[in-house]
């Protein structure tokens, strides 16, 4: 993605938690005119150690993501955080334009398919524990005839992330807004606060220090 320095956020923790706030990501894979496939799903980002992440979903059978994934296995994955409009109101002069800001992680990923059912099983528990942790009662009192039929209708993956990009897009360029952007964005939608809040943790609530002789 296009990635002026001022935004790139080269902290991988920062990405993961991006990854696992926002877990409903688009997985894009290439179908076979060769046009991307996107895939909405909610994947699970799991640290394997300090050099590898993956990221573990599932789809339906019927659905061809599975298919270009076993042709193709080189896909990129793309997860959204908070995101709002910024009004040129922020700053001090009149001679701006809007822009929008977000925050944004893509992962180039290299897919392998899980498909025995043992292991499906094992994935849906981590999908359940990020979810739903009392529903893991339910899914085992649901008997293992039932289960294996619903494990029988998914095809699951794992996905090695093997580049990433996090994109923090918070004006940081452009000190003079920060102090009635943050203002702004704390009194507003729920993306807006969230964003706020990011503000805060990149140090950029203040505005830029008076110059010289002024």
């Amino acid at each position: 993605m296009y990635m002026p320095p001022q935004f790139n956020a080269k902290d991988p923790a920062i990405a993961l938690e991006l990854m696992r706030s926002h877990p409903f990501a688009s997985l894009i894979s290439n179908d076979d005119s060769g046009l991307p496939y996107v895939t909405h799903l909610p994947l699970v980002a799991e640290p394997r150690s300090a050099d590898e992440l993956v990221l573990l979903g599932h789809c339906a059978k019927p659905n061809a993501a599975w298919r270009h994934l076993q042709a193709r296995p080189t896909a990129v994955v793309t997860f959204l955080g908070p995101h709002a409009y910024l009004s040129p109101s922020v700053y001090p002069d009149l001679a701006r334009v809007p822009t929008w800001n977000y925050l944004a992680v893509h992962c180039t990923v290299e897919a392998t398919l899980i498909e025995e059912p043992a292991a499906k099983d094992a994935l849906l528990k981590k999908l359940i524990g990020d979810h739903e942790p009392a529903y893991a009662q339910q899914w085992r009192d649901l008997g293992e005839e039932f289960q294996l039929k619903m494990l029988a209708g998914i095809v699951g993956f794992e996905l090695r992330v093997t580049a990433l990009q996090c994109k923090l897009k918070l004006n940081q360029h452009r000190r003079e807004s920060h102090a009635a952007m943050h203002a702004v964005y704390s009194a507003g939608s729920p993306d807006e606060q969230a964003l706020a809040v990011w503000m805060e943790r990149l140090g950029l609530t203040a505005e830029a220090p008076a110059a010289e002789g002024r």
